[in-house]
């Protein structure tokens, strides 16, 4: 069998639906970041294993579950309250964990988005999502939009989980991205993220998540990259083909992206000014 992780934070509308949707599981930890609202009652009521901990950042919440927790079984799908995996994902899961591959530790599986009741077949960045691991052997890195690195090699699954990211509304959304989006612009400022930006790797990097680590940091280096996000979304991706949902939802990622870079520049400038009052009182 296969154990199930669930991060929450004030999760009440969506965590009903999530929990009804791993229910074939028989060891369900919900790890709740102190929810005030009736998160923490509906997983008790739905027989979940609950641990509360003080959010302190993404990566760290999600290293300190998968250490913490006493999963009954060796493979642990991992999913947010917005999240649904299918029938036939849940089938294909099983039957991964019952024949394993020799050196795999993780698997990679297809994630849907919907908006406004569309799926957004063509409008997302990365088509593929490390979620089936074995927990002892991946380790969440970057506390925005984590890395899992996997000691070993990676699978991947072909059924897809649905996800329902505007499930709380546009406003919720938009709350939860400008978080975001101060987060990468603090890692962005700081220059560390800028030192895995190499084409070589972006384009023949030893593993899927490498590339992308590259891409993303070649990506950080770009003039107008809001522009060019809209570009690729629209035309290259063809979100455009996604119809009315795909064209909201571009826009919103372009918002999100130049809200990233004036950010970003606020704190360049920021941190100039500091260094050269600090030249001046020497």
């Amino acid at each position: 069998m296969i154990s199930v992780l669930i991060l929450t934070r004030n999760e009440e509308k969506d965590l009903p639906g999530c929990l009804e949707s791993v229910s074939w599981s028989d060891d369900i930890h919900v790890f709740d970041s102190f929810s005030d609202d009736r998160t923490v009652e509906i997983a008790r009521a739905r027989g979940a294993n609950v641990v509360q901990r003080a959010f302190d950042g993404y990566a760290s919440q999600r290293n300190a579950a998968l250490r913490s927790l006493p999963f009954r079984y060796e493979w642990l799908f991992m999913l947010d309250a917005d999240e649904r995996p299918t029938p036939a994902l849940v089938e294909e899961m099983r039957d991964a964990v019952a024949h394993p591959r020799p050196g795999v530790n993780a698997y990679r599986l297809p994630i849907h988005y919907y908006l406004n009741g569309s799926r957004l077949k063509h409008s997302q960045m990365t088509p593929l999502y490390l979620r089936l691991v074995r927990p002892a052997m991946v380790r969440y890195e970057r506390e925005v939009n984590e890395v899992l690195k996997v000691e070993g090699e990676t699978g991947e699954l072909r059924h897809p989980m649905n996800h329902y990211p505007f499930s709380k509304g546009i406003a919720w959304w938009l709350e939860r991205h400008n978080a975001y989006s101060t987060m990468e612009a603090e890692v962005v400022a700081s220059g560390g993220f800028l030192e895995n930006a190499s084409l070589k790797t972006a384009l023949f990097g030893k593993t899927f998540h490498l590339r992308r680590a590259a891409q993303k940091a070649l990506f950080y280096r770009m003039p107008a990259r809001p522009l060019v996000k809209w570009l690729y979304l629209m035309l290259v991706r063809r979100a455009i083909l996604d119809g009315k949902a795909g064209v909201q939802y571009v826009n919103l990622q372009t918002i999100y992206e130049y809200m990233i870079v004036l950010k970003t520049r606020e704190l360049l400038r920021e941190k100039a000014v500091r260094a050269h009052t600090s030249e001046v009182a020497q």
